[in-house]
């Protein structure tokens, strides 16, 4: 191989190392918002459950 071409395969390995690097990253961020976002939609059906029984408990 000639030395540009060395070249231009250490510079394409050394992108997709950066590339893969961050796609991981962005994987475990996602996973974290999903779990964050689960958590916060089970906070918001007990509310909304407390909501419900305040607004029978003042109608009735």
């Amino acid at each position: 191989m000639s030395d540009d071409t060395t070249a231009l395969v250490l510079a394409l390995a050394t992108q997709k190392a950066e590339l893969r690097a961050a796609r991981a990253e962005a994987q475990e961020l996602l996973i974290e918002t999903a779990v964050d976002a689960g958590e916060m939609h089970a906070q918001l059906e007990e509310v909304q459950a407390e909501l419900a029984m305040a607004c029978a408990d003042r109608d009735a």
